[in-house]
């Protein structure tokens, strides 16, 4: 595509991107990161990986156990 257009073109599409990326509002790393720490903290007491599955639920449970005769 880029091969298609004149440098004029190429640098007014890089400058109307430019402008797009300066108007996107910004957020710091500090809130950032406490916004994402509250949100594993809060769903953690349901995550299976952390808390675990019960036996009763575990679908890879062993059905029966192996018999060598």
């Amino acid at each position: 595509m880029a091969r298609d257009m004149s440098d004029k073109e190429i640098l007014q599409m890089e400058l109307e991107q430019l402008k797009k990326e300066v108007s996107t509002p910004r957020t710091s790393m500090k809130a950032a990161c406490e916004e994402t720490i509250g949100f594993v903290e809060g769903l953690s007491p349901e995550d299976p990986l952390v808390k675990g599955v019960t036996e009763d639920k575990n679908p890879y449970k062993e059905k029966g156990g192996c018999i060598i005769t």
